[in-house]
């Protein structure tokens, strides 16, 4: 069952929106390059189309009530959006939940040394990294570091064209594929210069001091700082067309932006109260198993849950369990594009293609369907139907080979809840390297599948 390719019906008024589309895109991803400026940018273009805060309403005492558009957000990492609508919210949400995660590399706590005359930060990856392809790239440092008073410093280095670049060294020499970089070998070369006229005893680390001495002119921080800092290390440049047809967009972290983006603009462009509540939970820790207090394996999601309905002031246990229970989701998360290149890790008739829609993943998984989800056939069934009548291209995969691909999502724990949810998203080439190359075409069928989800789910 081949999958017509979406560029082929698409006219130029659709063709237009499409590449208004992928430009906001575009701006969203270089705007946001780790977790924290993602939820930022979201709160602020949230609350440019009328979200408020639930926590801030909660607290002026305002009842929650239909038509009401609020986001509560966790540790600056994490987000839901709701749009209340008419029905109760016991009878079940329309809930799109994308990760705004990526993989990368942690700056260590204990991180700055020097060694003849070259200074470096010890890392620690983040994430699937394929560690031999970040070597000998242009680097950008973004993150925060909390002070001991209280403050806390924004710093984001390698993005202006005036800003340095940092980097990571490789050898002439040629090594064994398994053995061609290692994880404590990605070092972050940041400094070379020394401090002249210092004394004896401090010579030896005279390029660390002057590299000090640039982070507290600039930043006000000191190397202890570091022991509060939460430093991200992220491909430097912005996201750009690719293709000579610029069919293409090439950019970092599009596994899983790519997806909550989409989600992000469906749910913004609601504008009339809809009957079902709808809902855009934006998650993070996803590349590390989706743990911690901002991961969907926490209880944020079913705290902000709890606080809308006593917002509306109709909390129990019991509605709380409806609510989640008769939720609809559809978990958004990235599939492997088919390469030729690599066709071996494919089996053509349930792979993934670019410019052919957006991707329903029945199940993820590995070894037998390990760990996944596993959508029932009548819940796949009422989304294709979905997609049928808003026009969505869409098509079905797999993540590759039996016992030879597999992969995670969020899916399956979203399920542990009773709701119905199944994996759907944009197919991705070159899945967690530095670079990701997604269609525009499948960006904009993925909209349009996420706003008539949220429509008629």
């Amino acid at each position: 069952m081949e999958r017509r390719n979406a560029w082929l019906s698409y006219k130029e008024a659709e063709e237009a929106e499409m590449e208004k589309l992928a430009k906001a895109y575009r701006e969203f991803l270089d705007k946001g390059k780790t977790e924290r400026e993602c939820v930022a940018e979201i709160v602020k273009e949230a609350e440019a189309t009328g979200y408020e805060s639930l926590e801030s309403k909660i607290k002026k005492g305002e009842k929650i009530k239909a038509g009401d558009k609020v986001y509560a957000v966790g540790m600056k990492k994490i987000i839901a959006l709701f749009h209340v609508g008419y029905e109760e919210l016991s009878g079940g949400m329309s809930i799109l939940c994308a990760h705004i995660d990526s993989p990368r590399l942690d700056v260590k706590q204990n991180p700055l040394y020097e060694d003849t005359d070259l200074v470096y930060l010890d890392t620690h990856y983040y994430g699937g990294v394929k560690k031999y392809q970040w070597v000998t790239l242009p680097l950008a440092m973004h993150g925060v570091v909390a002070k001991k008073d209280g403050s806390v410093v924004e710093v984001s280095i390698g993005e202006d064209e005036e800003d340095p670049v940092l980097y990571i060294t490789d050898l002439l020499i040629q090594k064994k594929a398994a053995e061609v970089i290692e994880g404590e070998k990605l070092d972050i070369l940041i400094g070379s210069r020394p401090l002249a006229d210092l004394p004896d005893d401090k010579k030896k680390d005279a390029v660390k001091q002057n590299v000090l001495n640039i982070l507290n002119e600039k930043y006000g921080i000191e190397e202890e700082d570091f022991l509060s800092a939460e430093l991200e290390i992220v491909p430097a440049g912005k996201a750009r067309d690719c293709g000579l047809d610029r069919s293409m967009i090439a950019a970092y972290g599009q596994d899983d932006r790519v997806c909550a983006y989409t989600s992000l603009a469906a749910m913004l462009e609601m504008k009339e109260t809809p009957k079902r509540t709808g809902c855009c939970l934006l998650v993070d820790k996803e590349e590390i198993g989706s743990v911690g207090a901002t991961g969907m394996q926490s209880r944020f999601f079913e705290n902000s849950v709890a606080e809308l309905l006593d917002g509306m002031g109709c909390y129990s246990e019991l509605a709380l369990r409806r609510a989640l229970r008769n939720s609809s989701m559809l978990s958004s998360d990235v599939s492997a594009g088919y390469d030729p290149a690599y066709a071996e890790a494919f089996e053509k008739k349930n792979a993934a293609y670019l410019g052919r829609g957006i991707v329903l993943n029945k199940f993820t998984g590995a070894r037998g369907k390990s760990g996944s989800n596993d959508a029932n056939a009548e819940y796949v069934a009422r989304v294709r139907r979905i997609f049928d009548d808003h026009d969505v291209a869409f098509q079905t995969a797999e993540l590759g080979k039996v016992d030879f691909g597999g992969g995670g999502t969020i899916a399956y724990i979203a399920a542990l809840y009773g709701m119905e949810v199944i994996d759907s998203g944009v197919a991705v080439l070159s899945m967690h390297a530095p670079w990701e190359v997604t269609s525009k075409a499948d960006v904009y069928e993925a909209y349009k599948a996420y706003k008539a989800f949220l429509l008629d789910a």
